[in-house]
């Protein structure tokens, strides 16, 4: 049963909100208002990318029904907090997960997380957190924001290694779910983040080659207002 059905089967309606996370897909948004309710966003945890426990509290109005948790790139969120909050306040609080891979998959591709971890420099790696599964491996690419994450991106890509933004655009931003809220972490991961390959099916060339694109652009070197990369 998807998330629309769900919320209306707990009789989340018309004059109801459902606080949710701006940073991933629109899929999420889209089903509170299929359900006929109406999305507030919260902002994310930095280091989980997952709804902040606080956020989530200050978003909590009286019309407030329901929570939809998303687990995002293969590290859980805190649900422990979120459906403490859920008791507090009477709300529904519902969970959307990713994907699980098979066991053999999940092992391999921790593996070269592993890897990674140890390798990559001038990059901030995720916290491996209890039971990441590391759909994606996303990294930071610290600096003044966009314009060193999309150079960097592009400079890697030059050198083979198929990376890509994981959020391009928070749900917030959208035409359609536009609002004129402050989330100052979704705003800063949707500037920052780039997915670097950890697929099972990724040989040591492979994983060397997207150590040494990473570690040869030395991290970004800001020159008045613009940020390049050195070689």
């Amino acid at each position: 049963m998807g998330t629309a059905a769900l919320l209306r089967a707990a009789g989340v309606g018309l004059g109801d909100e459902v606080v949710v996370p701006a940073f991933g897909n629109v899929e999420v948004a889209d089903s509170v208002t299929q359900a006929g309710a109406l999305p507030v966003f919260a902002d994310i945890d930095p280091v989980s990318y997952c709804l902040d426990p606080l956020a989530v509290e200050a978003a909590v109005t009286p019309r407030t029904a329901a929570v939809v948790v998303v687990h995002r790139f293969g590290r859980s969120a805190d649900v422990a907090a979120l459906h403490g909050i859920g008791r507090r306040h009477g709300l529904l609080v519902l969970e959307h997960g990713e994907s699980e891979a098979p066991y053999d998959e999940t092992a391999q591709r921790r593996e070269r997380a592993a890897y990674l971890d140890a390798r990559l420099r001038g990059v901030r790696k995720p916290d491996g957190g209890d039971g990441h599964t590391y759909q994606q491996y996303v990294v930071r690419v610290p600096g003044n924001g966009r314009p060193d994450r999309d150079a960097f991106a592009r400079a890697v890509r030059a050198r083979g290694v198929d990376c890509r933004v994981p959020v391009k655009t928070p749900v917030h931003r959208l035409p359609e779910f536009r609002r004129c809220v402050s989330l100052p972490e979704t705003e800063r991961a949707a500037e920052e983040t780039l997915a670097l390959p950890v697929d099972a099916s990724l040989t040591r060339r492979e994983m060397q080659r997207i150590v040494s694109a990473c570690n040869a652009l030395g991290g970004p070197i800001v020159v008045g207002s613009t940020a390049v990369f050195g070689v």
